[in-house]
């Protein structure tokens, strides 16, 4: 290969190898930011102790399944906790159980509403949102479809600071009640798997302006 060739081929791969650096630095960068900006938007906003909640009028439960792969699922379990403690500390008047709906024999919301029931809380304050996808879908649709505003998100920290960032950019007025946290195993990958869904919560409000995949029509909540 002639000096000028091998020169040529060598800039070509120094300008691929400085624009790889370049869009990896940017990448890591969004990640970063994406992930620091929900913790900076709740900061203040969620509480651990029932007691010093100020008073609201609706709560927001997310969802999650009961069980995974025949076990008790420990997420589902420490929300309930948590949606029960807030109730019997006299802060909440209704409870929006907000999840996923997919078939009769997945059905979260209605799972959620069981178990608080048993737990002593009156089914007729609780009501169910079957089209709470995502965090995004149940946060906007508390206000859009059921008028809620502000609310009280009740699920683990990592999830109430991204709903608190998604209700802050959607206009609601918005803290959290943080449930206990899950370690070990399923605890470190649902932070690997929250790293990416701040980045995705972080563009669907800056550059995709994503909306809820379902909304229909307004239910009024108990009085």
């Amino acid at each position: 290969m002639k000096k000028g060739k091998k020169r040529g081929f060598r800039h070509w791969v120094w300008r691929l190898f400085l624009l790889g650096l370049a869009g990896f630095v940017i990448g890591l960068g969004v990640i970063v930011y994406a992930n620091i900006t929900a913790i900076w938007a709740s900061r203040g906003r969620i509480f651990t102790d029932a007691n010093a909640l100020p008073a609201a009028q609706v709560g927001l439960v997310f969802g999650t399944t009961d069980r995974v792969n025949g076990r008790e699922n420990l997420y589902f379990r420490y929300r309930i906790d948590a949606a029960e403690e807030v109730w019997k500390a006299g802060k909440l008047d209704t409870i929006i159980v907000s999840g996923d709906n997919r078939s009769r024999y997945y059905n979260e919301p209605e799972k959620m509403k069981q178990a608080l029931i048993e737990r002593g809380i009156p089914g007729d304050r609780i009501v169910c949102d079957y089209a709470g996808l995502r965090t995004l879908d149940s946060v906007v649709r508390a206000k859009e479809i059921f008028g809620a505003d502000p609310v009280l998100f009740i699920s683990q920290r990592f999830q109430n600071e991204r709903a608190i960032y998604l209700a802050k950019a959607h206009g609601i007025g918005a803290y959290g009640f943080a449930a206990q946290d899950v370690e070990r195993q399923a605890g470190m990958k649902t932070r690997i798997r929250e790293v990416g869904a701040r980045v995705k919560m972080w563009l669907d409000v800056h550059f995709l302006n994503t909306r809820p995949r379902h909304l229909g029509e307004k239910v009024e909540l108990p009085e």
